[in-house]
């Protein structure tokens, strides 16, 4: 039973991984040259042209690459395993992988070949070579036809279980998934409408405006598609692994329909500074993206609790001695743990970016990234990497390879990501100085940098150490000839602490789609409508690089 689905699940993590491979190894490069030691020049006799080609690989690769295979993998574990039943049309599922590959590569090449040095967001009126914005198109409905695979399956649970609750776990996953296809639509409708045409050449100019409109409609969401994933493992798996039980199931529930309804009308707060959105909308969006701070606090207050009860239940006493006895020997725990704390300052930094005067102050700064590091590239990815020291044993059926390595690599990872983040942040709020640039060859680069710009390189390059341990104990897992002891569970799942269970009203999904939808029209309904009925293509297409 579920050997399509072990298979499946274990084809998405090769491919992601071997993304955040090539994507991750560009980053100790950039932390080189921020410092002044530039090895593009080197790097120039294999194909990479320049600073902005490898940081186009790096955020591509990693921020959507890496992160959407690995998550569609996960849930397509997760889903079949909680509800107890196979994917019900496997060939759905297996087409979903197919047409995220196929999207990878015609994506990937043209980047490779230096013909799509547009970096992570895109924008017109900087224009790549076709393939790569039509390889987008198929990674992002490659997805969507993995969802509909999900959708099926749950679809057919639900008729041979009328009444009962859904597992968390898997409504979470499916919430996720929804969440995931309702905010793609915007980028979806960018690359389709304004974006393919024009690089095709079939029309004169493109919309910026309202193509970053589009672009940021699905942009903040995308936070959340990489972090539930992350809330869905610390609430419904990791309090297992700690020994305790999931503090309030119903809370749980809730935060996951919260962010569902409020994670997509928010966008604006990114487009703070652009002068066709009317300050009114983005005051409108200022209050939404306050109003996501809700389920997260939630989030940290049943988490903890949940491992609370775990750390007490291990002999913890006093008021803080439960942490003590926590699994810190356990790298898939510690991994995860490591991230939360991590993930908690990126989510302090959020805050800034939401207030309006604030994000005057790091708008495109260095600030950017080093918040950016924390959410993704700490709170979701070392995440990642704690699932993956119980998935991938359980996948290929041999034991972790090394778990002290892991557990180094977990440590490696919080304190080179520490190190890093604190000098972007301080480089950003305290000297205005600006991402996207080579700050080694910066003509307006000055010494008072100095301090933070070497803080910031020690962290990468530990964190690149923190990357090939990672990698060393994946293979040395596949490879591995000890045999994985079957506990007789695929994964670990936390029971609630209260067994009634969850009110109706927290596993019905009609009033929730509802008031996403109302709330995505009055947040953009009628700025869109503006935006398109006066519709201005004339920008042209420029390459910069």
């Amino acid at each position: 039973m579920y050997a399509h689905e072990k298979k499946l699940t274990g084809w998405y993590l090769i491919v992601g991984m071997t993304a955040l491979f090539i994507g991750g190894s560009l980053g100790p490069i950039q932390k080189l040259g921020h410092a002044g030691i530039n090895w593009y020049s080197s790097l120039a006799k294999i194909g990479l042209a320049s600073y902005y080609q490898g940081l186009t690989i790096h955020a591509v690769m990693n921020a959507l690459i890496w992160t959407t295979f690995f998550i569609v993998g996960f849930f397509t574990y997760v889903i079949p395993h909680s509800l107890k039943m196979n994917l019900t049309h496997p060939k759905i599922n297996t087409t979903s992988f197919v047409m995220m590959l196929v999207g990878l590569i015609m994506a990937a090449v043209p980047i490779l070949m230096n013909l799509a040095t547009v970096l992570y967001t895109f924008y017109p009126p900087m224009k790549a070579n076709s393939f790569f914005y039509i390889g987008l198109v198929l990674v992002v409905v490659g997805s969507w036809v993995g969802g509909l695979g999900f959708y099926l399956t749950y679809g057919e649970w639900r008729k041979q279980n009328p009444g009962v609750r859904t597992p968390f776990l898997a409504l979470g996953a499916l919430i996720t998934m929804v969440m995931w296809q309702i905010a793609t639509l915007g980028v979806a409708t960018e690359l389709l409408w304004l974006v393919i045409p024009w690089s095709f050449g079939w029309v004169e100019g493109v919309d910026v405006q309202l193509a970053r409109t589009f672009f940021w409609f699905t942009g903040h969401p995308l936070v959340y598609f990489w972090l539930l994933p992350a809330y869905l493992s610390w609430y419904g798996m990791m309090p297992k692994q700690a020994g305790g039980k999931l503090f309030s199931e119903p809370l749980a529930r809730l935060v996951f329909w919260l962010f569902l309804a409020l994670s997509v009308p928010v966008g604006l707060h990114h487009q703070y500074l652009d002068p066709g959105v009317p300050a009114g909308w983005k005051v409108v969006h200022a209050v939404l993206t306050y109003s996501l701070f809700l389920p997260s606090m939630l989030t940290a207050f049943n988490v903890i609790a949940s491992l609370e009860l775990g750390g007490r239940a291990r002999g913890g006493t006093g008021l803080l001695g439960w942490i003590r006895t926590l699994p810190w020997g356990d790298p898939s725990y510690t991994a995860q743990n490591l991230a939360m704390i991590l993930f908690a300052f990126g989510g302090i930094g959020g805050l800034t970016n939401a207030s309006y005067n604030l994000n005057l102050v790091v708008h495109n700064t260095t600030w950017v990234p080093g918040h950016f590091h924390l959410t993704v590239g700490s709170g979701v990815t070392l995440t990642f990497f704690g699932i993956a020291y119980w998935l991938v044993p359980k996948l290929t059926g041999k034991q972790l390879f090394s778990p002290k390595l892991a557990l180094a690599q977990a440590w490696t990872w919080f304190v080179g990501m520490l190190l890093m983040s604190n000098g972007l942040h301080i480089l950003g709020l305290n000297f205005g100085v600006p991402r996207r640039v080579m700050l080694g060859v910066a003509a307006y680069r000055v010494d008072t940098w100095q301090p933070q710009v070497i803080e910031s390189l020690i962290g990468g390059l530990i964190l690149g150490v923190s990357g090939l341990l990672f990698y060393t104990v994946m293979l040395g897992t596949v490879f591995n000839k000890k045999a994985l002891v079957d506990d007789g569970e695929p994964m670990p799942v936390a029971e609630p602490l209260e067994p009634e269970p969850a009110p109706v009203w927290l596993d019905t999904w009609r009033p929730w789609l509802v008031i996403t939808v109302l709330l995505i029209l009055i947040a953009y309904g009628p700025l869109l409508f503006d935006m398109i009925a006066n519709l201005n293509m004339t920008a042209p297409g420029f390459r910069v690089w």
